[in-house]
């Protein structure tokens, strides 16, 4: 498992380029108590780190590029659950968590930001008729998310890999998929991108891996406090800041949507925006 540390790190990271935004970000999170890593660096016990830090994959500087976006592929379904963790006790497969951050382009962490997950089993077959291995999160005020899953089975012609769709509020939808360093499937498989490889490492039965997210948004992190704002097209009763149950109905812009997941509305998760909270009636 040595290979899969071995991903250079980035200029700033070697101290290239003097002081940058991130580097000051990243001293802030730390300091914060709630937020539950490093940036870009995987978390494990004390007695398990024994190869130092993990570098920033992808590295997020002032003007990088936004995460880049993967096709959807054929078995994405809307309305999972809401929950940070796809596997349970006794759950066949090698465990993993996966960490990280959602910025924006501007290195500015994103709270609230929406996180739809969804793979393969350990035989590598997807559920397509409940919601195995599926779920969405949103990040917390600090912009972290953290997932708890198994490392996904291998199926004919692709190599291991994670979907996931990530949306700001008010923001564009980014389509993408994660991949795991030192695969001997990642030299044939044609949707694979280096760029989104995560960071792994193996802690003891398990794996632990990072990624952070950069969207393609340029506005700071959203207040985690929601704002009320109209709906346009003749108004609706879906309101910013309520408390929605499952089952719960709204109408907006015209059109009633039912509540499939309990959730705190935030501005720009309107019931057209958010499939994975709102289904059109």
């Amino acid at each position: 498992m040595d290979a899969e540390n071995t991903r250079p790190e980035n200029a700033e990271e070697n101290g290239g380029g003097g002081i940058s935004r991130k580097t000051l970000l990243k001293a802030a999170l730390v300091a914060v108590p709630a937020a539950p890593l490093l940036v870009g660096r995987a978390t494990a016990p004390a007695s398990a780190v024994t190869d130092g830090p993990l570098p920033l994959t992808p590295a997020c500087d002032d003007g990088d590029a936004p995460t880049i976006e993967q096709i959807e592929g054929p078995y994405f379904k809307p309305g999972s659950p809401l929950r940070t963790s796809l596997a349970g006790p006794g759950t066949p497969g090698v465990p993993l968590t996966v960490s990280g951050y959602v910025f924006g382009r501007s290195c500015r962490p994103i709270a609230g930001a929406l996180l739809d997950f969804w793979q393969a089993d350990n035989n590598g077959a997807y559920d397509n008729t409940g919601y195995t291995f599926r779920g969405h999160q949103f990040s917390d005020a600090q912009g972290a998310f953290r997932l708890t899953t198994i490392v996904p089975g291998l199926y004919p012609g692709r190599t291991r890999h994670i979907h996931v769709k990530v949306q700001a509020p008010n923001g564009p939808v980014l389509t993408t998929q994660l991949y795991f360093p030192g695969e001997p499937r990642n030299n044939t498989d044609t949707i694979y991108n280096p760029a989104l490889l995560m960071t792994v490492r193996t802690v003891g039965s398990g794996r632990e891996a990072t990624f952070d997210f950069v969207l393609n948004v340029a506005a700071p992190s959203p207040s985690p406090t929601p704002t009320i704002t109209p709906p346009p097209n003749g108004g609706g009763t879906w309101q910013a800041g309520t408390n929605y149950r499952a089952g719960d109905q709204v109408t907006y812009g015209g059109v009633t949507y039912r509540c499939i997941q309990a959730h705190t509305a935030y501005a720009g998760w309107e019931p057209p925006n958010v499939p994975a909270l709102w289904q059109r009636v």
